[in-house]
């Protein structure tokens, strides 16, 4: 795999998290990144890496960031992921897994409860790299004024999530 590859793979696995949150989300592309390889343990037939990361714009409240995990914990072991870290915090909680092919993936709560994603590819062969597209945000739009700023009727709620009823 090169590091062409290895981003359109880790824009496919972001796309399948970010589609597996019911009710969903708002996000924004962040800035991807490609590194040299500095993980050689794990793999040292390549020289590259690439880094794709997704800024959740929509308000996670604290009460419902514990079910917010949950559901991406659940979307990731189904897809056969790793736990390999989590960040018990109150107000910024974090899961850390890797993936079947050795991506190392990331979401982290930051400031007023907006999470991010990020997907690091394990070392690959070092190539030519497109940017994915990024849309720009609109100066007249909420965003202008501070992150995250998309309420949820669901996930902005400040009550814990209901349970789901077994039937």
């Amino acid at each position: 795999m090169n590091m062409q590859e290895a981003g359109e793979r880790a824009e496919q696995m972001l796309d399948g998290m970010i589609g597996s949150i019911k009710p969903g989300v708002d996000v924004q592309r962040g800035p991807s990144s490609d590194p040299i390889c500095t993980d050689f343990k794990n793999d040292s037939t390549g020289t590259g890496q690439i880094t794709r990361r997704r800024h959740v714009m929509t308000i996670i409240s604290e009460e419902r960031r514990g079910s917010f995990l949950g559901v991406v914990e659940r979307q990731w072991k189904r897809e056969g992921y790793a736990i390999t870290s989590v960040r018990e915090h109150k107000e910024m909680p974090a899961m850390f897994a890797t993936s079947p092919e050795g991506f190392r993936v990331t979401l982290q709560f930051g400031f007023k409860g907006q999470a991010h994603f990020s997907i690091t590819s394990p070392c690959v062969t070092e190539s030519e790299v497109t940017e994915p597209p990024r849309q720009p945000l609109d100066p007249s739009s909420p965003a202008a004024e501070g992150f995250p700023y998309i309420r949820s009727d669901f996930w902005s709620a400040e009550t814990p999530a209901p349970i789901p009823s077994a039937r």
